[in-house]
């Protein structure tokens, strides 16, 4: 990797959209750096893994492709292990991955130019794992988005609510906000380069605390969607705790603010709440739920749930299963509780046998889909706009996604077919439990 022909990478992304965005920050240093993106890892000098410790099967994932491509090794090749299991195994994955040459938690990406030129120098081992000790963000003018049309920037880095299940206040550190002068600095940015919808990034995006005191989380919301040349703008994920009103009138008066809302319940029962350290109760989250359907813009909502959390009751999963039938989400992601490591829940009594928790996220699943079916039917007749994101040649339809976070599949006359990035009326035809079709208005 000494010249600059031989500075290519590879970089593989696990994980969640923050991963993804992160790892289109990391594509563009490296680019700055000299280095040149390829497709394969044969193709490739040093190839890097962003890496996810959210669920127990993305961070096997990681060491099997590890174990995979040790062979390269021999070929000169260098490996790199970045994000939440790096940070989470530090180096140990030396010792697990001898051929491993960096290993970078997220909270050090600021740190990678200079890692770099460390292993370019012959250096065989460099890490960077700032855990919970940095203020800093990792802010950088060199983003290789990787999606034209649609854009992320991340507001809000870091943790500060150790949920008992959960190891991202380990592996992301602690939350640190951008200054909004700074976001909306980005924003602006993307608009001038053509970008019509951005999608604002974090962990807990609502906890946002804008470090100059200029702007709550809703009023930033609020500049980014005035912003010239802006349609749509997105958040993801909400915390139920930080969910003020404010955002619901924000949504209500500024019409690019999509009308759909991630808001992650985790289970329907107070007592599973406490257990798992949320920070509210089932009634404080149905309170947000309230607002957000007394709004003048009817707000899509989706959620996240567990599982077989620790000590969960039949009793308890039922009063999951009621919170279903009480909000009728639009989508929910559903998962068995799976222990993480260094979180609370590891000591925790009454583990559910996998078995039953299988039991459970079927019938979760089920009953969800029934109700996503009568949602998405709703919506036959009436005319929706969609962004425009592609082509899917085989079924010879369109795909689009509306303000409200649902995907619409459609075809259009030959005399008038859409481009991707641009925006279409569509009247719904049909509907599954996940999608809906229609055709193009002529």
């Amino acid at each position: 990797m000494a010249g600059g022909s031989d500075k290519t990478f590879y970089l593989e992304t696990f994980g969640c959209q923050m991963n993804v965005h992160d790892s289109e920050k990391v594509i563009g240093t490296l680019i700055s750096q000299g280095y040149r993106q390829v497709a394969t890892v044969e193709e490739a000098g040093l190839i890097l893994y962003n890496t996810c410790s959210i669920r127990d099967k993305a961070e096997q994932k990681v060491f099997h492709r590890l174990a995979d491509y040790k062979k390269l090794q021999a070929e000169g090749k260098k490996f790199a292990v970045l994000g939440c299991v790096a940070q989470q195994e530090g180096e140990k994955i030396f010792e697990r991955a001898p051929h491993v040459s960096i290993v970078c938690g997220s909270a050090s990406y600021r740190n990678l130019p200079e890692m770099l030129v460390q292993i370019e120098a012959g250096k065989s081992r460099v890490t960077g794992l700032d855990d919970r000790q940095t203020d800093e963000c990792f802010e950088t003018e060199f983003t290789a988005r990787t999606n034209p049309h649609r854009g992320y920037i991340t507001i809000i880095e870091g943790c500060d609510k150790f949920c008992a299940y959960c190891v991202v206040p380990f592996t992301r550190g602690k939350e640190r906000s951008r200054t909004s002068e700074s976001v909306l600095a980005e924003a602006r940015r993307m608009a001038e380069l053509g970008y019509t919808e951005i999608q604002l990034l974090g962990q807990n995006v609502n906890s946002y605390q804008d470090p100059l005191g200029k702007k709550s989380f809703a009023e930033l919301l609020s500049a980014v969607g005035a912003l010239p040349g802006i349609k749509r703008v997105r958040f993801t994920s909400s915390h139920p705790r930080d969910f003020g009103r404010d955002i619901v009138e924000a949504i209500e008066s500024e019409a690019s603010l999509c009308n759909h809302v991630h808001l992650p319940v985790q289970s329907g029962s107070t007592r599973v709440l406490y257990a798992m350290q949320r920070l509210y109760t089932r009634d404080e989250y149905l309170e947000r739920v309230v607002w957000m359907k007394a709004a003048q813009r009817e707000i899509s909502i989706t959620t996240d749930i567990i599982v077989g959390f620790p000590g969960e009751t039949e009793t308890d999963f039922e009063e999951t299963l009621w919170l279903l039938d009480e909000v009728e989400y639009d989508g929910v992601f559903s998962f068995k509780y799976s222990p993480r490591p260094n979180t609370p829940a590891l000591k925790y009594p009454d583990a559910i046998p996998d078995g039953e928790k299988s039991r459970r996220l079927a019938v979760l699943q089920e009953k969800q889909r029934e109700i996503q079916r009568r949602r998405y039917q709703r919506h036959v007749g009436e005319v929706m706009e969609v962004m425009v994101e592609g082509k899917n040649e085989a079924r010879g339809q369109w795909i689009g996604r509306t303000s409200d976070n649902k995907v619409l599949n459609f075809t259009a006359s030959e005399a008038r077919q859409p481009v991707p990035g641009s925006y279409r009326a569509i009247t719904v035809t049909g509907s599954f439990p996940n999608s809906l079709v229609g055709e193009m208005v002529i």
